[in-house]
């Protein structure tokens, strides 16, 4: 069975995420008797596959929190917030409980013991709250009957044969006799008649069939949802050991109907692999599924799909070296060849733009942790707050995916404690007590854009100000436009927060922000309005595997830049060019002066131009700082296949990557933030930058 494991840690992760947020409606007051069903489904698939693998740790706890939904779900017990919050942390301890499996670590007995005690005292509470669920009381937001509950007799006969497939899909006797026997004392006689000679027998076969009787008033429910796994693998007949006492008045007949619409006792159909014939049929049960049929998917390893995409890369360099190749053929048959050419470079396109929708993935995955922790962060701060979400189903690459979800993380929680008042101050000032976050995704210019905004009170441009000042990053008379001082948060260690908390004022957030962005290509933007909010613009490619790109020539390399960093190129006039003693060459630029980066000597390479009248500078920027980069020549504009050069050589401050060209050469990406940092690093370019400033 080890071979399902990790599907079944897949599978239960989202089946996890899923309960979460079925939860939250729960929460919201959205109570219906789906909702519940839904959360059920998830723990009781839990408890069976955690059984089948032999997690006892796991399906122990989860049976606990099966036994009080499925009291939710019959209605002996309504739902109330406090149940609700203990669902919820139950949720947290199935998640550390699954991960430290999957680690193959124990899990933290004092995770559990806690919370299971919280759970046990529920079920052990039978006051008023249980008695809700009476005649004409709703449970979950539906009416239940007085007699809803299974009619049950002094226990159970149930009559097991295995199917032949029974065992090979995961689905164990013993596991379903030890939770028949937690319901209750079983008697159990086996039939070995059919057993063969040992040099016969198929371990994967079960040739043992058993007579059960439960002794105990359960419900035929509970016994239906241990074999529900099982389902359409075997021959199974389940009827009552006495027929149930006789309730006189309309209550009995209604009780007897939902007995026998909720689990008729039926008869078993011969032949080994035959199914009990069920009021509502389920497929059949294969236990953890190495791929999944739902939707017409399947489940590919990450690693299957970036080989895919490198050798798509490879064929894209290998199709720009044929075109560039054929350019110089002349004749009949060189025009065949550039036609050919074509035809194969827009399939290559085509093929590329495929397999990158491959590793696509909607950004409602990473939106979905949100509304739990706007809602825990909302009890602990005492702040009414609304989570507001659209564009869920925009698509990124999965690897930008992966790293944009830590830097949202800190976006909304700075959100919450620094931007949204306390619901009395928000009155004070006219509005509505309770504050709106907003996560927006959407499609922009080959780009993907993420907005974080929140309706509090904005940013203090004062306040920043002051604190830069008192930390020496700003001098004491030095005045700063309102965006530079905006960008002063995202300062390593800068924060406004009066007082230490668990939920921010480290400092530990902004500058891991951006940085986080800047290291996959993207840019961050921050917006605030005093009294009315603020919002964080982070500007991310689509993938990190394709770059569009712009080719710059310094004498005999070539580099690219990323277009998304480029503002805009120039050729300078030498009315534009300043100077400060010799140490700094500086641009105006509409009453902006930027540094002056000279390619060739940041990286040690003969340039043709010497003379900045001669040469171009394109303006680019990041990190909120603009610089003009000299170059020899502008070139063609293409999108480019990363290649890394931390795998295939080391990692280098300021550049990104490499790519191949069509001629064969080998172009150097250009990491912008990095160029920048790397340029003012140089202990002559740091006053003079600061004096620039």
């Amino acid at each position: 069975l080890a071979q399902f494991h990790e599907t079944f840690f897949e599978e239960s992760f989202e089946a996890l995420g899923s309960m979460e947020a079925a939860l939250l409606k729960l929460s919201a007051g959205e109570a219906d008797a789906e909702l519940i069903n839904t959360i059920f489904r998830v723990a009781h698939s839990i408890k069976g596959g955690s059984a089948t693998f032999g997690f006892a740790d796991v399906a122990a706890f989860t049976h606990t929190l099966e036994t009080l939904l499925d009291q939710l779900r019959s209605g002996q017990r309504p739902v109330q917030p406090v149940i609700v919050d203990v669902l919820l942390r139950s949720v947290d301890v199935l998640r550390e409980m699954l991960g430290a499996t999957q680690r193959k670590q124990p899990a933290d007995p004092a995770l559990t013991a806690g919370l299971h005690a919280e759970l046990q005292a529920i079920l052990k509470n039978t006051s008023s709250d249980a008695a809700a669920a009476a005649p004409g009381a709703t449970a979950a937001g539906v009416d239940q009957p007085a007699a809803a509950a299974a009619a049950t007799g002094a226990g159970w006969r149930i009559h097991l044969v295995p199917g032949a497939l029974m065992m090979e899909h995961g689905n164990d006797p013993l596991r379903m006799m030890r939770e028949l026997a937690e319901l209750g004392p079983l008697v159990t006689r086996v039939d070995a008649g059919k057993v063969p000679t040992l040099v016969e027998i198929d371990p994967e076969v079960c040739m043992l069939s058993w007579q059960i009787e439960l002794r105990a008033d359960a419900e035929r429910a509970a016994i239906d949802q241990i074999f529900e796994w099982a389902e359409g693998e075997c021959s199974l007949r389940i009827e009552p050991l006495s027929p149930p006492a006789k309730v006189e008045g309309a209550a009995a007949a209604a009780a007897g109907a939902a007995a026998a619409n909720a689990a008729p006792p039926v008869a078993s159909v011969p032949g080994p692999a035959t199914a009990s014939a069920a009021a509502k049929p389920a497929p059949p049960a294969e236990g953890p599924r190495s791929g999944s049929g739902e939707g017409g998917s399947i489940r590919v390893s990450i690693e299957k799909i970036d080989e895919l995409l490198n050798s798509v890369g490879e064929l894209v360099i290998t199709q720009s070296v044929c075109t560039q190749l054929a350019a110089v053929l002349e004749g009949r048959q060189g025009d065949e060849l550039r036609n050919a050419l074509v035809q194969f470079e827009r399939h290559m396109r085509s093929l590329q733009e495929n397999v990158m929708r491959v590793r696509m993935l909607p950004i409602g995955s990473i939106f979905n942790r949100f509304p739990r922790m706007i809602r825990d962060l909302g009890q602990r701060l005492g702040k009414k707050l609304e989570l507001k979400m659209s564009g869920e189903q925009t698509e990124l690459d999965k690897t930008v995916l992966e790293k944009i979800g830590d830097p949202l993380v800190h976006l909304v929680r700075n959100a919450v404690d620094h931007g949204i008042e306390m619901p009395d101050r928000r009155h004070a000032a006219g509005k509505n007590e309770q504050g709106t976050i907003s996560l927006h995704a959407y499609h922009k210019g080959g780009n993907v854009i993420v907005e974080v905004s929140d309706d509090g009170a904005g940013l203090q441009r004062d306040r920043i100000l002051a604190k830069a000042r008192e930390r020496g990053l700003v001098g004491a008379d030095e005045e700063l436009s309102d965006e530079k001082v905006l960008n002063l948060i995202f300062a390593p260690g800068f924060s406004t927060a009066e007082a230490v908390s668990d939920v921010s004022g480290r400092g530990v957030g902004m500058d891991v922000v951006r940085r986080n962005i800047n290291e996959i290509g993207g840019h961050v933007q921050l917006y605030s309005t005093p009294g009315q909010g603020s919002t964080v613009r982070i500007r991310l490619p689509l993938t990190l595997a394709i770059l569009d790109g712009q080719l710059a020539r310094v004498g005999k390399e070539i580099y690219i830049v990323p277009i998304v960093s480029i503002v805009e190129t120039i050729q300078i006039k030498r009315d534009q060019i300043s100077s400060l003693a010799q140490k700094a060459e500086l641009l105006r630029l509409r009453d902006e002066y930027l540094p002056i980066v000279r390619l060739y000597e940041l990286f040690g390479v003969q340039a043709d131009h010497t003379d900045l009248l001669n040469g171009l500078l394109m303006i680019v920027e990041a990190d909120g700082k603009r610089v003009g980069l000299f170059v020899d020549e502008l070139l063609s504009q293409q999108q480019v296949v990363i290649k890394s050069l931390e795998t295939n050589f080391r990692q280098v401050t300021s550049l990104a990557g490499a790519t191949m060209l069509g001629d064969g050469r080998v172009a150097l990406i250009l990491d912008i933030p990095g160029v920048i940092a790397r340029f003012l690093d140089q202990p002559r370019r740091a006053d003079s930058a600061q004096e620039a400033a």
